[in-house]
């Protein structure tokens, strides 16, 4: 009898979940899964556009001197083009878009072995992440 109500409920909240995707106008969502670079390096870049005017983070990105910066970019065209094809009458220069969430967590760690004196070998974690991109217009912020 467990086993059935689990499975009334997860289908329930993926109902749910998939009205609110359809759902017209609001933020919409991009993420990047899997980025080869460390999660304090993504972070560093994620924290300087964290509620700034989309231009301004555009602008922000494109000019800053870091290998993590090209990757968010991409990501928050790909968000702002999300938010196009969602709320399709509406233009993104007159809804005063911002960049309402950014999150960064740690992805898979690849483990590697670097040559070490006497005969020794060092482990090497090479870091990944995932960054969640949130873009909404200003007037839905709490």
């Amino acid at each position: 009898m467990e086993a059935t109500t689990k499975i009334k409920k997860s289908v329930l909240i993926r109902q749910r979940k998939e009205q609110e995707k359809a759902q017209q106008g609001g933020a919409s969502v991009a993420k990047l899964q899997n980025c080869p670079t460390s999660p304090r390096k993504m972070r560093l870049v994620v924290d300087l556009i964290r509620g700034v005017e989309v231009e301004k983070a555009l602008n922000t990105l494109k000019f800053l001197n870091k290998e993590a910066a090209v990757r968010v970019e991409k990501l928050l065209v790909s968000a702002i083009k999300n938010w196009e094809a969602k709320n399709e009458g509406q233009r993104v220069e007159d809804s005063n878009l911002v960049v309402k969430e950014v999150s960064v967590g740690g992805g898979r760690q690849n483990k590697r072995m670097r040559p070490a004196p006497q005969g020794r070998g060092y482990r090497i974690r090479k870091r990944s992440n995932h960054v969640t991109l949130i873009v909404g217009s200003k007037n839905d912020i709490n």
